[in-house]
């Protein structure tokens, strides 16, 4: 399972991603599931990937190769507006799945993978896309601030009462973080590390990045003050009454 989170805000956008693609008493492995395209001054374009790890790393590979590739017409490092991108994932996923369906067959959840795909390209404002596994995609909007992916049940409700599209980068990150810190509470198929990027609108590179490991200071210290706090707030509702 994972977890993956993208949210829109005024001031900019954040990313996340656990690193956890199967659990088990001992059989527990770690892939990023964040890719970044960065052509600094130009786009900023990121993707958390959800579902079969082989089909995600395929699409990201064939993405990559034909940002490489001189003989690409188009890549998502020339696509013109973020929407292009968007259908260039879309093309990307669908021709993987072609390609490996035949073999596939026997396995009932099939191809299964499935994106957030955000950034800003110059000269576009920044756009937050979900791609499901079929290609087709919605996009984000001020009634719609964010997308999660995978395990999004446990750290919904947090992102529900607190980002809104005018919300602060800085407390939407801990908001993100929060999400993360309930989801590895109540399932073991999400887990650390924790990739995060947080980008500031019109920016165009990479400037805040970072991976939380287990023994993060900032984000162990950041889940004891949320727990404590819970619990006050627990404490001072009012008793019911019969």
């Amino acid at each position: 399972m994972t977890y993956c989170v993208g949210v829109l805000l005024e001031e900019g956008m954040i990313f996340a991603s656990d690193s956890r693609t199967n659990a088990g008493l001992d059989n527990i492995a770690k892939f990023s599931k964040m890719s970044v395209f960065e052509r600094p001054g130009d786009r900023v374009i990121v993707m958390l990937s959800s579902g079969n790890l082989a089909g995600t790393q395929a699409v990201v590979s064939l993405l990559r190769q034909r940002c490489d590739s001189a003989d690409a017409a188009a890549n998502v490092l020339n696509a013109t507006t973020m929407y292009d991108i968007a259908r260039l994932v879309s093309d990307a996923m669908r021709e993987i799945d072609r390609r490996d369906s035949p073999y596939l067959e026997e396995n009932p959840a099939g191809f299964n993978a499935s994106f957030i795909l955000g950034g800003q390209v110059a000269g576009e404002p920044m756009r937050l896309f979900r791609i499901y596994a079929e290609g087709n995609f919605i996009e984000a909007g001020i009634d719609t601030t964010y997308f999660q992916t995978g395990e999004a049940k446990y750290g919904k409700p947090i992102l529900d009462r607190v980002v809104r599209h005018d919300t602060l980068l800085t407390d939407a990150a801990k908001c993100v973080l929060v999400s993360f810190d309930s989801t590895m509470r109540s399932n073991l198929s999400v887990g650390m590390p924790i990739d995060m990027i947080c980008y500031r609108r019109d920016e165009l590179m990479v400037r805040m990045r970072r991976r939380f490991e287990e023994e993060d200071v900032y984000f162990r210290a950041l889940s004891r003050e949320w727990s404590r706090g819970t619990r006050r707030v627990f404490r001072r509702l009012p008793d019911l009454v019969w």
